[in-house]
């Protein structure tokens, strides 16, 4: 499996209800996009002093590299990215993470 893990960092301006624009829009992303296999979103609840401004994030699960190959080009990722991403996010962090077959 391949963890997808995107960290988000706002604009000081963004309102609250662009931010759950965004994280519905993404939820939509998993029915529509094959491959996908688990999504979660949420703010970071971390205790440590370490998150450098960034406030929300994801976690895509997918079966396997392909599907994960199959998502980062597809028209409407991209098409989220556009719409809701960019106008709203100062920076961003992508991190990709294999999990091993554990059989």
């Amino acid at each position: 499996m391949i963890h997808h893990i995107v960290l988000f960092k706002f604009y000081p301006q963004t309102k609250p209800e662009q931010i759950e624009e965004l994280s519905r829009a993404l939820l939509v992303l998993k029915g529509q996009i094959p491959g996908i296999v688990n999504y979660v979103w949420g703010p970071s609840v971390s205790i440590e002093p370490y998150g450098k401004g960034y406030t929300h994030g994801f976690i895509m699960t997918f079966g396997n590299e392909a599907d994960r190959n199959n998502y980062v080009p597809h028209p409407l990722h991209k098409e989220l990215i556009a719409k809701y991403v960019d106008p709203i996010c100062e920076d961003g962090i992508v991190f990709d993470l294999y999990e091993p077959d554990k059989n």
